[in-house]
């Protein structure tokens, strides 16, 4: 039987606003997931270090502060030192579309805008899985 798909939902910086991320956080459980958010304004390093004591197969990132031209390469950065090169890194929140192309640059493998289906990241997620679930 193979296990579920165990994401990390994380609020990078200093973004007081949760509602999108408990709104993913919450599809993604009715999906069959398994799901771990961290709360409002973690560091990189603390989602890094969460990523690997929970051991996920996704980091899920959301971002309304427009710091994430600094804030996910960085994570990138760090999940690369940890190893943790076989973790998919999806991002979404408030990001324009210029932006994105960088972002991808850096690692992560998909960006969610808003008014993005909850059912277009679960596909998305399921079909770029770096990890076996067996």
């Amino acid at each position: 039987m193979a296990r579920k798909i165990k994401v990390l939902v994380a609020k990078p910086g200093l973004d007081g606003h949760d509602r999108g991320a408990k709104v993913i956080a919450r599809a993604l459980r009715d999906a069959g997931m398994e799901v771990i958010y961290t709360g409002l304004r973690q560091t990189p390093e603390q989602i890094v270090q969460t990523a690997l004591q929970e051991d996920v197969d996704v980091v899920a990132m959301s971002i309304l502060s427009g710091a994430h031209n600094h804030l996910f390469p960085r994570v990138m950065e760090l999940m690369r030192q940890n190893k943790l090169d076989d973790v998919l890194v999806i991002g979404g929140g408030v990001i324009p579309e210029d932006d994105i192309p960088g972002l991808k640059a850096a690692g992560i493998a998909a960006i969610f805008t808003p008014g993005t289906p909850t059912s277009t990241t679960i596909e998305f997620i399921k079909a770029n899985l770096k990890r076996s679930l067996e």
